[in-house]
Parts: structure tokens; C-alpha cells; sequence
């Protein structure tokens, strides 16, 4: 078109109107503004000229003439949803195996990472129940005994008061505790062993209890008690339980004054079941009023909880606090330069773990461990769409070709693809929140939880939501891309070839997927590996047929001798006896220990066991040197038995018949015995010295049962025995086997989530290695066809479709090795007695993703060999 005026329009001005003008009306329309234009400068001028063209330019741009709006001003956007929706639906009943491989991988990457995200949020919110768990600390003390430094909750008595008269401002609230143990609860004729504790006034404040009925200030009164909701209930029925009078260990006469609801179980308190005031229980025995009456600071047998002040800060009153202890204490104390600090609530469950003084995690290592797995398995399962949805895409080219060549545009297809992506995504998330519905109890029982489902919690839904919509773009973005990108000419005529990216970034997908099922399979191998080697420990008694009954109440002392009498004439034990720790804990650790040869700096630290004369036979502990205790001998009220660590600790070379000065008495050694393992099975056994018992301070019961009775019939005699001599007190025991295996659950519960989230990983990497499969063998099967007509087996055919996924593996296993090397050696040292990292543990990780591998490879590759080469090779 040629335009003879001198004059112009506005260059960028029709430059923008050409850009915008569809093609078709472009000539037309650009003539007539050319002629409107030049009649305006000959009537108006040239300024006025330029303004009208701009005007012209700017009502043109509307639907109809632009070309954004080419064809689409009458579109109906929610018709266009629901046909790629119905197509979508369609695709997946045509193609039902790729379509329940599909949403199956999805549903349980999506399913796994649902449990995980509960297990974390239920880890992360831990203590959150009580309102100021920010501000709420335990009191905490580190003693360096023998240039090592420990950690440790107990604290002596007059450190409340202390910190109340000098650091008071700093305090919302101080709360002396007793610890936290099994108690007899008794109304009339029903009586209940039930966890509770003694625990200062402010204790409900604190604690933040939901009183259902009664105050918060029920503790006020000396002879009162606090009851949770659950106890209430067992205790009273429906029968209003204030002002009701109980007792406590059927010693204790208490008025109930409140009730709280029942504490959640993600709550260090969970257990707490009563509580009663501090004041009554420093007055119910003797050695208590002695603690309160005249101020020890070295005796560490309580414990103190704290709650800053709003405007204080933890740490700096941390500092503050740090030196009451040692400048309270005489000269001789100070050698462990004590040290008081805060541990805020909010690490006791996540970071409690000590070594040396100094805080070096905990279960917080899981959390962020289980976190990572759920991302990854997550992103497995999105790999896997990814790859299975490029690897069929040979049967969809031609479908793009076609719609291509009729007009469709790319975002068109884009959208047709993605909305198949979040259709899947969306039934696998309906699927998953029903898998998770199912599981969550057996899931609970594993992880030691007791989740719920989050139905009617709208920040799940909206996270589900945030959720759904970035895994379905996520898992949909690259098919959609991918595919939308073919050209129509080759794809039609045959000549479209997969890039060699395409193909490399399923490679690295696959490598991605096995390098986290890998690392997990070492991982899960060397815990139950340590669990095993712990297990196989030698505990140094005999555990088989011993049951542990703790004396909770004061009906239990002075009876022992009738209840073993009587069980021994009935033959229905072994042997008794009684000590003042369990044979699964040490309740007790005293200094004050010296003998000659010891380094008058050298602290003694020693775990101190009384028992009765026959707790050696009842338990069967290993006697290595000199003799066991004996009611025969008078002078052994004042010896010991002392076990192999206490020998080394002491540095004795002979040490029967050594003296060794305890307090103002001297005690000799007549036996060494071997170390009993009673506290952790992943710790060294600490040195002990067991000695008889003088004063009642013993707080067990061990039985041995006979052997040739049958344990019903043994423990029924037991109970009849004791309910005839201790009538007061329901009769409760524990078998000391299940109690050590309690040990083991943490660990043991970390295995077995490793051990299930490595499964699913494996099996959701198998998915995708399938869908790689599929890839390579839908693009080979005519060289596949060729191979056969010249003879190939289908050995050959297999192997060399197999062979590149082998390497693949390889490739993984050989990247996981040191990242799994170096987590699982950081994860060892948390245990002092440990299991060596054997070579065998990789290999039969490497051996195992073989052998997965081969066995997933080799169902697509075996069916791609079987296949009628004349039906590979006809021509379409």
C-alpha cells in the first residue's frame, strides 16, 4: 500500500496498531486511517492530525480486531475445563494399568508425606498445649566432676526459696516438684495406681490446666489434691467429686479440691494423673522435713520448674542464676563448680540430649531426617508422573499433530494436559486422605502417636489445598510442556526424534529416586543393626522368669519376710529380695567415697544399690572375685559388692578385702561382681557399689518365679499371697525383660519408620523406573523388531535393554555410599555403646537396588522382547 502525503502518522503509534490488528483486517483498516489522516492535516493540521490518529488507534483496540482475542471473544472457559476434564477421564479408562500405576505412585507419595507432615507437626507442637511453653523452663545444673562435665535435672531443695528472695522479679513463677511416680489412689473400698505428683501452688497456673470443676488455686490448701478428669471418673463415677476426701498411698488423707481435664499426649505432663501440694509432701516423711529444715545443697533429689516474666529474657536470667548454687555451698563442695541454668520448654522434648554440659540435640535430628524423606518421597512420586507421562507420549504425538495442524494452540494443549495432571493429582489426593484415614491408627501405633485425622481444621484444608495445586502443577508442567512442544509436520510424517535432554533428565530423575532409596536401605540396615548388637549385650543377670513390684506404699515395708516365706513354702519362687533401684534404672548416686591409693582430687561418683542379702541369687548376677552377700556373716552389714566398672574406676589391682570409707563408715569389699546393665543398653554400665540394706530405704521387690510352673500359675499364687498380707495396696508388678525392652522402643520405633518410608520409596522408584522402561522400549521397538529377524534371543534383547538402567543404579549407589557413610557415622556417636560400620551394609544395599531394579526392568524389557517382530516392523 502506497500513501502519497509527505505527512505520516506517528511511527511507534502505528507501529502498536499494526501489533495489535488481526492479520485479516490489518490492509483494510490501516488504509482508511491512513486517508482520515491526511484529510485532517489538510483540514485541521498536522498536531490536530497526530491527537485524532491516536484516538482512532486507541477505540480500535477492542475484541473482534485485536488479535489476543482471535476467535476466542465467544469462548466459554468452563466448557473448555470440562471437556479437557471429560478427555482427561477418558484417557485414564483407556488406558487403565498406566492409569492405576499412575494414581497409585501419587497416592502413596502423597500418603506418606500426609503421615510424615503429621508426625513432624505433632513433634513440632510438642508442649505447645501449655499457653506460656515459651516462658517456662526447667532448672537445670552442669558439675564438673573429674574435668567432665554433667548435665542434670535434680537440684537441692533450698534453690527455690533462693531464687525467690533474690532473683524474685525475674520469676513469674517457681514450682518445686516432687518426681513424678506411681501412687495409690483410694476412695473407700476402690483404690487406683495412678502417675501424679507434689508440686508447688503455682503448679496449675504453670502448667496452664483446663480446671473443669473447682480453681486453680486447689493446691492452697495443705491436705488437698488436684484430679484429672479420667481419674475423677474411675475414682467417683458420675457422683460430683469436690470436696470428696481420698487418700494418697493409704497414708495420706486429701480433699479434692479441682479437676483438669486429661493433658494431651503430645505433652511431657501427659502422664500426670494428680497433683498434690508440695507442702504435704515435705511434711509426709522424715528425710524430707530434715531436707526442708536444714538447707543441703548437696543433696540433688528434687526438681524445680520455672516461668519467666513476660518482660524478661530466658537467657540473660540464665546468666543471672548461674552461681547460686556454688556460692552457697562450703569450700569442699565446690570442687564441681556447679553451675545453674534454664532449659526452655520448648527443647525438652526436641533437644535434650547432653554431652559434656553442653546440649547436642535429640529427636530434633529425626524431625528434619523425616522431613527431608517426606519431600523426597514426594518428589518421587512426581518424577514418576513425569516420567510415565513422557514415556507414553509416543501414543499421544500424533494426537498433538493433529490438533496442532487444526488450529489448536499451545496453551490449549498446555491446559489439556495439565488439567489431566490435576485431575489424577487431585483423585490420588481423595485416595491418599482415605489411605491415611485407614492407616492412621495402625500408624499411631508404630510411631508411638496418638494422632487424629485434622478433618475440621481449615489450615489443613487450605495447606491441602496449597498442596494439591503446586504437586499438580509440579507433577503436570513438564508433560504439558513437553508435549505441547511438538511440531505437527514431523510429528505427522514420522521424523520426530526425542532430544537427548529429554531423555538425560529422566536419567538424572531415575538416579535422583535410587540415590534416596539407597541411602535409605543403609540407613534402615544400620538401625536395626545397632538395635540387634545392643539387644545381644551381655546384661549381666538373668532376666528370665524376675517380675519387679515397686513399694509405693508405706503397707509394703516390714513385710517381707512373710511374703517370701510364704511364696518359698509354696514353691511358687525362686528367691526374693529388695532393693532401692530397679533392675532397670539406678535411682541412686552418691559421692563421699574414698580408700587409700585415691587422688586427693580425683571425685568418686558412684551408683549406690541397697539390697537384702538375696538379691545376688534372685537375680543371678555373675560373681567374678571374692563371695556373695551372706545373712551368715554379721560383718556384712558394713561391705560391699562392687561390679567390673567400679574396679577400673577405682583403680584397684586386688580389690577383695579393700577398704573403702563411705560417709563416717567403713565398708570392705568382698565381691566383684559383673556389670548389670540397668540403665542404658547403648551406654557404658556405670560404676556401682550395692551394700545391705540398714534402714528401709529400699523401693522394690524382685521375685525370681519357679521355672517349673507354669507364669499364670505363678502369678496368680504371687497376687493371693499379697493381697492376703497387703490387702490396702492393688496388687502391680512389671517383668523385668519387658521392662528393659522398653528401652529399645525410641530406637526401635525409628526403625521401623525408616524401614516403612524405605519401602515406599523403593517401591514408588520402581515406578519410575518402569515408566523409564516403557520410554525405552516404546522408542526401540522396531530396532527391537530388526534384532529379532537377525536373531537375536530374548536374553540378548534383555540384556541390553537392562543394561542401562543397571548403570544407572551404579551410578546412584555410588553417590549415595558417602552421603549415607557420613549420616550414618554422625548418627552412631549419639550411642556410646555402638555398632562398627561394616563394609557388608553397603553392599547389600547395592545388591538389593540391583536386584529391585533388574526385576522392575525386566517386566517391560522381557514383554518388549516377546513381541511379533512382523507387528513391530509393519508399516502404519
Amino acid at each position: 500500500m502506497e500513501h502519497k502525503d509527505y505527512h505520516t502518522p506517528p511511527r511507534h503509534i502505528l507501529r502498536f496498531f499494526r501489533w495489535y490488528c488481526h492479520p485479516g483486517y490489518l490492509e483494510d483498516i490501516e488504509g482508511d486511517l491512513w486517508e482520515r489522516f491526511g484529510r485532517n492535516i489538510r483540514e485541521k493540521g498536522l498536531r490536530a492530525a497526530n491527537w485524532f490518529f491516536l484516538w482512532d488507534v486507541i477505540i480500535l483496540f477492542r475484541p473482534g480486531i485485536i488479535r489476543l482475542l482471535k476467535g476466542n471473544q465467544k469462548l466459554n472457559y468452563f466448557d473448555m475445563f470440562k471437556h479437557n476434564l471429560k478427555v482427561g477421564y477418558r484417557n485414564l479408562l483407556r488406558k487403565k494399568g498406566y492409569s492405576l500405576i499412575n494414581i497409585g505412585g501419587l497416592t502413596a507419595g502423597m500418603a506418606v508425606a500426609m503421615l510424615i507432615g503429621l508426625w513432624l507437626y505433632d513433634e513440632l507442637t510438642f508442649n505447645q498445649y501449655h499457653q506460656n511453653y515459651d516462658r517456662i523452663a526447667q532448672v537445670m545444673q552442669v558439675q564438673t566432676i573429674n574435668g567432665r562435665k554433667f548435665a542434670q535435672t535434680s537440684i537441692p531443695m533450698p534453690l527455690g526459696s533462693e531464687l525467690r528472695d533474690k532473683y524474685g522479679s525475674d520469676f513469674k513463677f517457681l514450682v518445686m516438684s516432687s518426681w513424678f511416680g506411681d501412687h495409690i489412689l483410694s476412695n473407700n473400698e476402690k483404690k487406683l495406681s495412678k502417675m501424679g505428683g507434689f508440686m508447688d501452688v503455682d503448679a496449675p497456673h504453670l502448667l496452664s490446666l483446663k480446671m473443669l470443676q473447682g480453681t486453680m488455686y486447689g493446691l492452697k490448701e495443705p491436705g488437698s489434691i488436684l484430679l484429672s478428669s479420667s481419674v475423677a471418673k474411675a475414682l467417683f463415677g458420675k457422683s460430683n467429686p469436690i470436696d470428696k476426701v481420698i487418700q494418697i498411698d493409704n497414708y495420706l488423707t486429701v480433699k479434692v479440691t479441682g479437676i483438669y481435664e486429661d493433658l494431651p499426649y503430645n505433652s511431657r505432663f501427659r502422664k500426670l494423673m494428680f497433683i498434690a501440694p508440695w507442702e504435704l509432701y515435705v511434711s509426709s516423711d522424715d528425710w524430707l522435713k530434715e531436707a526442708r529444715d536444714n538447707p543441703n545443697w548437696n543433696n540433688n533429689s528434687f526438681q524445680l520448674i520455672a516461668q519467666v516474666t513476660d518482660h524478661a529474657n530466658m537467657r540473660q536470667v540464665s546468666g543471672k542464676i548461674k552461681r547460686i548454687k556454688y556460692d552457697n555451698q562450703d569450700e569442699s563442695s565446690r570442687k564441681s563448680n556447679a553451675e545453674i541454668f534454664l532449659h526452655p520448654m520448648k527443647d525438652w522434648h526436641l533437644r535434650s540430649n547432653w554431652e559434656n554440659g553442653v546440649k547436642t540435640g535429640g529427636l530434633i535430628q529425626y524431625v528434619w531426617l523425616f522431613g527431608i524423606v517426606g519431600v523426597f518421597v514426594l518428589l518421587l512420586a512426581c518424577i514418576n508422573f513425569m516420567n510415565l507421562s513422557t514415556a507414553h507420549f509416543a501414543k499421544r504425538s500424533k494426537e498433538v499433530g493433529i490438533r496442532k495442524s487444526v488450529g489448536s494452540v499451545r496453551s490449549q494443549l498446555i491446559g489439556q494436559f495439565l488439567s489431566e495432571s490435576f485431575l489424577v493429582v487431585f483423585l490420588a489426593f481423595v485416595l491418599a486422605i482415605l489411605l491415611v484415614f485407614t492407616v492412621i491408627h495402625p500408624f499411631n501405633q508404630l510411631a508411638g502417636k496418638q494422632m487424629v485425622f485434622p478433618f475440621t481444621n481449615l489450615h489443613f484444608w487450605l495447606i491441602s489445598l496449597g498442596f494439591v495445586s503446586v504437586t499438580g502443577f509440579l507433577a503436570g508442567s513438564y508433560p504439558a510442556l513437553y508435549l505441547s512442544s511438538f511440531h505437527p509436520v514431523k510429528v505427522l510424517k514420522g521424523t520426530f526424534k526425542v532430544g537427548r535432554s529429554a531423555a538425560s533428565l529422566r536419567k538424572v530423575l531415575v538416579v535422583l529416586q535410587f540415590t534416596v532409596s539407597v541411602t535409605l536401605i543403609i540407613g534402615t540396615i544400620m538401625v536395626e543393626k545397632q538395635i540387634l548388637y545392643s539387644k545381644n549385650r551381655p546384661i549381666g543377670y538373668d532376666q528370665n522368669g524376675i517380675i519387679m513390684i515397686e513399694m509405693n506404699s508405706p503397707d509394703h515395708y516390714g513385710k517381707y519376710e512373710l511374703l517370701r516365706n510364704e511364696l518359698k513354702k509354696n514353691n511358687t519362687i525362686v528367691e526374693m529380695a529388695q532393693s532401692s533401684s530397679p533392675l532397670t534404672g539406678v535411682w541412686n548416686e552418691n559421692d563421699g567415697y574414698s580408700w587409700e591409693g585415691k587422688d586427693a582430687d580425683f571425685l568418686p561418683l558412684f551408683a549406690t544399690i541397697q539390697t537384702t542379702f538375696e538379691f545376688g541369687k534372685t537375680v543371678g548376677w555373675e560373681i567374678i572375685d571374692g563371695r556373695d552377700f551372706s545373712s551368715d556373716f554379721a560383718s556384712d552389714s558394713a561391705a560391699f559388692i562392687v561390679n567390673e566398672s567400679a574396679v577400673r574406676y577405682m583403680g584397684l589391682e586386688d580389690p577383695v578385702g579393700k577398704i573403702v570409707k563411705f560417709g563416717s563408715k567403713d565398708y570392705e569389699i568382698i565381691g566383684v561382681v559383673k556389670d548389670l546393665l540397668m540403665e542404658s543398653p547403648f551406654k557404658s554400665a556405670k560404676q556401682t557399689v550395692y551394700l545391705i540394706d540398714q534402714h528401709e530405704n529400699v523401693n522394690w521387690m524382685v521375685l525370681k518365679l519357679n521355672p517349673d510352673k507354669s507364669t499364670a500359675a505363678s502369678l496368680a499364687m504371687v497376687k493371693d499371697v499379697f493381697n492376703q498380707y497387703i490387702p490396702a495396696v492393688p496388687f502391680e508388678y512389671v517383668f523385668a525383660d519387658e521392662e528393659y525392652a522398653r528401652k529399645f522402643a525410641s530406637i526401635e520405633r525409628i526403625g521401623k519408620l525408616s524401614e516403612t518410608f524405605a519401602i515406599l520409596a523403593i517401591f514408588i522408584s520402581c515406578l519410575g523406573l518402569f515408566g523409564l522402561a516403557s520410554f525405552m522400549a516404546e522408542q526401540r521397538i522396531k530396532e527391537i523388531g530388526i534384532r529379532k529377524v537377525l536373531g537375536a534371543s530374548v536374553l540378548n534383547l534383555w540384556q541390553m535393554l537392562s543394561r542401562e538402567f543397571v548403570a544407572l543404579v551404579v551410578l546412584s549407589s555410588i553417590i549415595a555410599i558417602p552421603i549415607s557413610y557420613y549420616a550414618v557415622t554422625g548418627w552412631l556417636q549419639n550411642y556410646e555403646y555402638r555398632t562398627d560400620l561394616s563394609w557388608w551394609v553397603f553392599g547389600c544395599a547395592v545388591m538389593g537396588g540391583l536386584i529391585i531394579t533388574l526385576l522392575t526392568v525386566s517386566l517391560q524389557s522381557v514383554k518388549a522382547a516377546m513381541v511379533n517382530p512382523v507387528n513391530s516392523l509393519k508399516s502404519e
